[in-house]
């Protein structure tokens, strides 16, 4: 992923309330790293920094945003930017935070004591004896390019070995997705991804995530001769901002 070159402006990270310290020994984007400081308006206050020249999504700076957002919710809740966000100047800011406050609000309260969880599913690519055993079109057409070896009939197994890892893949996710669920204050859908048949996202209680998380491994094991499963968290809770509370600003860089 890439970040188009940020001149000046301001750098956003965050929305929280007011009277929110920062961690200790926190820095910002950048090299060297922005200092940090808030900007406030009414209840609430943003945690920006000046924007770095020709930002762009390095490893340092991804990981240095994020872990801002996490330390930051370890004292409370935290309305969270994607990386390469970037305002005009602080006046932008400002003007967005009173435009709005009751929903920024709003959206902090429900985000309170709860992080995010991203669980992925995928192909399992290590399961062609139990798709053969259990896949009678796969297991003849096998058989027909044995006794009849050449171009045509490879890729007909080739697609019918794709399809079916694909279509056992997606049946073992959405019964993943109904397991999960209920254990989860939300689930919201992220963007499709190659090679994913699922892409989802739960807000959970921050004291529920390891055993959330460990239902998801379990699961893992359970399926895991029709999908292979990938959960990552705790994470800031991107996915659960509403469309009325996300800060329309200058936009990602």
């Amino acid at each position: 992923m890439s970040v188009s070159a940020a001149t000046d402006g301001v750098y956003v990270y965050a929305i929280l309330r007011s009277a929110t310290a920062l961690p200790k020994d926190a820095v910002g984007v950048g090299s060297p790293p922005a200092a940090l400081r808030f900007i406030g308006q009414g209840l609430l206050e943003a945690v920006v920094s000046d924007a770095p020249p020709k930002l762009r999504a390095r490893r340092r700076d991804l990981l240095a945003h994020q872990d801002l957002l996490m330390r930051l919710a370890d004292d409370g809740p935290v309305l969270p930017m994607r990386f390469g966000m970037v305002a005009a100047d602080e006046q932008t800011v400002l003007a967005q935070l009173a435009a709005d406050e009751s929903g920024y609000a709003a959206t902090l309260d429900r985000l309170a004591g709860r992080i995010e969880i991203n669980v992925k599913v995928l192909p399992a690519q290590n399961a062609l004896e139990a798709l053969v055993t259990e896949e009678k079109n796969v297991r003849q057409l096998r058989a027909a390019a044995r006794r009849n070896p050449g171009y045509e009939a490879s890729v007909r197994l080739g697609e019918a070995i794709a399809g079916a890892l694909n279509r056992r893949a997606a049946a073992a996710g959405q019964q993943i997705l109904r397991e999960l669920a209920p254990a989860a204050r939300a689930a919201a859908p992220g963007p499709e991804v190659p090679g994913c048949v699922l892409n989802e996202s739960f807000l959970v209680d921050r004291a529920e995530s390891e055993a959330f998380l460990s239902r998801a491994r379990s699961l893992g094991a359970t399926f895991r001769e029709h999908a292979e499963i990938r959960s990552v968290g705790p994470l800031p809770c991107y996915s659960f901002v509403s469309a009325q509370a996300r800060p329309v600003l200058v936009g990602g860089k």
